[in-house]
């Protein structure tokens, strides 16, 4: 099993930045085993969306609205991974949750409010 547990959120100003991180955790020796590791967000009324992945090669994306503003990296050395958010805007507020796949398995953590609000 693998256990997912986000840090960080909180509320920011339009233009403003927030780091999450997800700490990995459970039956995981390494971050390297899983295939993937990425965010998503869930606005209020809204569908879960994608919002930046990275491979266990280390490739990564993004989905358009936040590119070049957030920034999804790995830290095996911690067991976690992070994202890092610059120049927020209101339509970034949502929960934001850490996601990882092995082995066709996605596994997900309970989530973070981020509020962007002046």
């Amino acid at each position: 099993q693998v256990q997912l547990a986000e840090l960080g959120g909180g509320s920011v100003q339009p233009g403003g930045s927030l780091r999450l991180s997800c700490k990995v955790a459970g039956n995981v020796y390494e971050i390297s085993i899983l295939d993937s590791m990425g965010w998503y967000r869930q606005a209020s009324g809204k569908h879960r969306e994608l919002v930046a992945r990275v491979f266990s090669g280390g490739s990564t994306v993004y989905v358009d609205s936040v590119k070049g503003r957030f920034t999804v990296s790995r830290d095996d050395a911690k067991k976690s991974f992070d994202l890092e958010m610059n120049d927020l805007k209101f339509e970034d507020t949502a929960v934001y949750y850490c996601n990882a796949n092995r082995q066709s398995t996605d596994y997900w953590g309970p989530g973070t409010q981020v509020t962007v609000s002046s």
